[in-house]
């Protein structure tokens, strides 16, 4: 099915878009990949370590530029938009949650949304009609929490999130807007995966500067986790090689359209250290806390669950990232 397809990867590099590139050379595609610098001997390496990396064709490419992405979307079945990182701060160093709306818009939203829809704009000049985006969690909490949320009905609010200082978490949700109308314009197909917290195997080193690896790493060397205190409060996680398979499944299926959660669920902090400990015994844990503990958050996983994807549990997920990180796998 897939020998004769050729997909571009926008962000090859990133924690994401990198596990994509691994499991659709796997997979036997055809990967053109997109990087900042594709110079940058630190991060080709490894992805020319990858199996069937033979089939792997990089590209120097930056979001800002239209241009850049002509000739990497050229004879292209799909693209996937991986490259659409946080921004916490503006070229000054103020941090998002200092800034006003005007400069929150100018410095953290606009230049995400307006890359990706370059990044679209050139799939629609080359006819692509498959677009996947990676977006965020942070776009689907409704002002009124949920007691289960989905991905059609709820929503963050981008004006709440501003009004909040979050220009960071409304980044995604503006772009996810802007992206779903263009589509719905142009007749292309649609499909954004909303994932966090990555567990797993990732391929390059500097992708061990995230969280949960820095922490896990840490406490696997005697060190202290996380938090000092546990927090009264969840986290959502995936395996990232299953979050990979998510993206490639919405492609893979000519029906699949729209969001769909890339998570396998969310658990308390206190149950996600525990788990930890029974893998780490002599770890140092944090202080527990004292009030009742909240719920984790609740998802409605029935469209993530129609793509047929295998998902693991956590402790699975945090068995395999320990047990990888404990060969010291870029020394």
């Amino acid at each position: 099915m897939s020998q004769n397809k050729k997909i571009c990867v926008v962000g090859a590099s990133g924690l994401v878009g990198s596990s994509i590139v691994r499991l659709a050379l796997e997979k036997g595609y055809f990967v053109n990949g997109t990087l900042r610098d594709k110079s940058d001997i630190s991060k080709v390496k490894y992805l020319t370590k990858l199996k069937n990396s033979h089939n792997l064709y990089l590209f120097d490419a930056n979001m800002d530029n239209k241009k850049d992405f002509i000739i990497p979307l050229q004879d292209t079945n799909a693209v996937f938009i991986a490259c659409l990182t946080p921004t916490y701060k503006g070229k000054d160093g103020t941090p998002a949650k200092e800034m006003d709306d005007e400069r929150g818009y100018k410095e953290i939203i606009n230049p995400t949304v307006d890359g990706c829809l370059n990044i679209i704009k050139t799939a629609k000049y080359h006819n692509i009609k498959n677009v996947v985006i990676c977006s965020s969690t942070s776009s689907t909490n409704p002002v009124l929490p949920v007691k289960f949320k989905n991905e059609i009905d709820h929503w963050s609010d981008e004006k709440e999130q501003c009004r909040s200082k979050k220009y960071t978490s409304a980044t995604k949700t503006v772009m996810e807007k802007a992206a779903i109308k263009y589509c719905e314009e142009n007749d292309i197909r649609l499909s954004i995966i909303l994932p966090t917290g990555l567990y797993g195997d990732p391929v390059l080193p500097s992708h061990l500067n995230h969280n949960p690896f820095i922490w896990l790493k840490r406490v696997i060397e005697g060190g202290n986790p996380r938090h000092e205190k546990i927090p009264n409060d969840s986290a959502s996680m995936i395996h990232l090689r299953d979050l990979a398979k998510i993206f490639l499944a919405v492609y893979e299926n000519p029906n699949a359209s729209g969001r769909y959660f890339g998570v396998y669920k969310s658990l308390h902090w206190y149950d996600i250290y525990n788990e930890c400990r029974k893998l780490i015994p002599n770890m140092n844990m944090p202080i527990t806390f004292s009030d009742k503990p909240v719920e984790p958050t609740g998802f409605d996983f029935t469209r993530r669950d129609s793509l047929k994807v295998h998902i693991r549990d956590f402790s699975t997920s945090l068995k395999e990232t320990i047990n990888w990180l404990k060969t010291k796998p870029f020394e």
